[in-house]
């Protein structure tokens, strides 16, 4: 079996393996059960079974190949064209598979083959070309053995007519439902790639806007002084002097206005930074389940905690491929811990903290300086970072804002949003 499904499609990966056996899987296991049984038979001539287990071989490898090309679409996007040549060659063997049982009155197996072969045909069609054949196989299908019946005088003419269409329509019903369920689920995962990928853009529009109010008065009226300092330097110089000293206390106040903003956006709270990032992993198609005990810590340790937490987070979004994820958070003995775990180490480097002043290692210095500590352990898919500080750090260990965040954080994303950088984001998941 070819899973195409790509490797950060965490959300969709298991579906799509149940799926292809339930659809492909199931198929052709019915297909090679009773027409092999029938080709097994001593009583079958030996003609008809050697043409027939040509047939079979050709059929099930049409229905492998179209059907998972099929699901290689995921129902985004426009629907797949069929592998050039298999069509025709699931037909040809659809015939022949169907012709010589009921060369033999064998009403029950022919349309197997056939039914098997339009149910293939009407998942690459369009709803309404889709209905005509549908309704097309399964009127057809009464002809032909209804048709041998009479000729033949057998007096299985009801049998011979109703059974076909009614496993036409059974096998093309059992074929497109989880197929239809199949491509709902990819425009689902699609669709909330879309929102996290909006989400990201609104924040930073917001942010956009919230700078240009607070800077674009400020730097409007600098402009205006300082041309009218320019202008007033030749002939009044005092007066330019005092606009000039307007002008500098307009840029320390915008400067002051900025660092209130970008502060209160990159300000972080370990409370915060847990539930944007479950809401953030989730998009991503990851299961995040938390276990918070609360307690009263003092700012600081929950500060340099959320630090942890959003850097674990970028780098679970940016490195690993996982499909689960933990957190833990408690304080005990005076000692407040914060695990955060997931299953997808396979991407993460060797060493995530290897570099200087960025990522882990500096946080892992900060932590220390405050009396606590980070560690990260790698134990094969399993990756886990570990932070322990005293509930009650000194007040200094508290990094002065803006620039606060560590350096492999994110610059352009505010506090408490960890944001997975474009090479981290699926053709589903990115977040």
């Amino acid at each position: 079996m070819h899973d195409g499904a790509p490797k950060d499609e965490t959300g969709l990966a298991g579906f799509r393996r149940y799926t292809w056996w339930a659809v492909p899987g199931t198929n052709v296991g019915v297909l090679i059960l009773f027409t092999g049984a029938w080709i097994l038979d001593g009583d079958v001539p030996v003609q008809p079974r050697a043409f027939s287990a040509a047939a079979l071989a050709v059929e099930v490898a049409a229905v492998v190949v179209l059907l998972n090309a099929r699901l290689s679409g995921g129902g985004r996007g426009p629907r797949p064209r069929p592998p050039a040549g298999w069509p025709a060659a699931g037909i040809l063997a659809a015939i022949v598979l169907a012709a010589c049982p009921l060369a033999l009155r064998n009403y029950g197996l022919w349309p197997l083959a056939p039914a098997m072969t339009a149910a293939v045909a009407a998942t690459y069609l369009d709803p309404r070309p889709r209905r005509r054949l549908i309704v097309g196989a399964t009127v057809l299908a009464a002809l032909p053995g209804g048709a041998v019946s009479l000729l033949s005088g057998d007096g299985e003419l009801l049998y011979a007519a109703l059974f076909p269409p009614g496993m036409t329509a059974f096998v093309i019903w059992a074929m497109l439902g989880p197929l239809w369920a199949w491509d709902i689920a990819g425009r689902l995962d699609e669709a909330r790639r879309l929102s996290a990928e909006l989400a990201v853009k609104d924040e930073r529009l917001r942010f956009a806007a919230d700078l240009h109010d607070i800077q674009g008065h400020h730097l409007q009226v600098i402009a205006l002084k300082s041309e009218l300092a320019a202008r007033l330097a030749g002939t009044d110089p005092a007066r330019a002097a005092a606009e000039m000293e307007e002008v500098r206390r307009l840029a320390a106040d915008a400067l002051r206005d900025t660092r209130a903003v970008v502060r209160g956006y990159r300000r972080t709270s370990l409370d915060e930074e847990i539930a944007n990032a479950t809401r953030v992993l989730a998009s991503a198609g990851i299961d995040a389940r938390t276990s918070v005990e609360p307690a009263a810590v003092a700012e600081p340790a929950r500060h340099l905690l959320g630090l942890v937490m959003r850097e674990a987070t970028t780098n679970l979004l940016r490195h690993g491929r996982a499909r689960h994820a933990t957190i833990d958070y408690r304080v005990t003995g005076g000692v407040a811990r914060l695990r955060i775990g997931n299953d997808g180490a396979s991407g993460v480097p060797a060493d995530p903290g290897a570099g200087t002043g960025t990522g882990l290692r500096a946080l892992a210095e900060r932590l220390e300086a405050a009396g606590g500590g980070l560690a990260w352990v790698r134990d094969g898919d399993r990756f886990e970072v570990t932070a322990s500080l005293p509930a009650d750090p000194p007040a200094d260990a508290l990094p002065d804002p803006p620039g606060d965040a560590p350096g492999d954080a994110l610059p352009d994303a505010p506090a408490g949003r960890a944001v997975a950088p474009p090479a981290a984001r699926p053709a589903a998941e990115e977040a």
